[in-house]
């Protein structure tokens, strides 16, 4: 399963699983643009919105009716906002700070304690039960002005994975996290070139935005290297967010 799967990172690694043989669901609220690529990939899409615990019930419901128990979930749903805490018309609204953080941190806990239990009850695959992703930000750890609600998301993602991993051990579930930095998805194939070219020339190597294969490849991996656990991996080209 992977949620945020209709777009960017998730859309590139739902292709990616698919050709590698997995049953793949792709759960977002954009329910037109993720059965687009369902229908692309051979996979199945199911409408979920990941910060209704209802929603999330029905859809991974439906994706064990279709596809059996997931033993994979990647948690790529979320969204970011830019606004300082006090700004020019005074302190930041409560609900833009709240909204973000139940999207991105409570959205991904929400889904990862249905899948998990999921995962527990069923018979091990191999040493196995399961593997479940999350996806934070280089952020996390260098929120930029402006990226409060972001990077507190964000940081509570990344805290959540040695914690998850310690508690999902004796059941054979591993937990591990993917900090991307700069990426060309769809919030930024709408900015001009020069501004693309602006980010690019800030990240040492490779300079260049990175690319949703390339966040796909580590998903791949992760999945496959079963020693892999509990970590935090930075894909970034080595970039380290200025203040602004």
């Amino acid at each position: 399963m992977i949620t945020g799967g209709a777009s960017g990172l998730g859309e590139a690694t739902a292709e990616r699983l698919a050709r590698q043989g997995a049953k793949v669901a792709i759960l977002d609220v954009q329910t037109e643009r993720a059965q687009t690529v369902a229908e692309r990939i051979g996979g199945i899409a199911v409408h979920c919105d990941v910060t209704s615990a209802e929603s999330a019930q029905e859809a991974i419901a439906i994706a064990r009716e279709k596809h059996g128990v997931a033993r994979v979930l990647v948690n790529c749903a979320g969204a970011g906002s830019g606004k300082r805490v006090v700004g020019k018309s005074g302190p930041m609204p409560l609900e833009d700070f709240t909204k973000i953080i139940n999207l991105n941190l409570v959205g991904t806990f929400n889904m990862t304690r249905l899948a998990a239990a999921d995962m527990i009850a069923s018979d091990p695959i191999g040493e196995e039960r399961g593997v479940i992703l999350f996806t934070s930000s280089v952020a996390a750890f260098e929120g930029q002005i402006g990226q409060a609600a972001y990077a507190a998301s964000k940081g509570g993602v990344a805290s959540m994975t040695i914690q998850l991993a310690r508690e999902f051990a004796q059941f054979g579930v591993r937990v591990m996290t993917i900090a991307p930095g700069i990426f060309l998805t769809p919030l930024l194939y709408t900015a001009s070139p020069e501004v693309q070219e602006s980010l690019a020339n800030g990240i040492p190597f490779p300079r260049r935005l990175g690319q949703p294969d390339e966040f796909a490849d580590l998903v791949s991996h992760i999945v496959g290297n079963r020693y892999l656990n509990g970590e935090i991996i930075r894909i970034d080209g080595a970039t380290r967010m200025a203040p602004r």
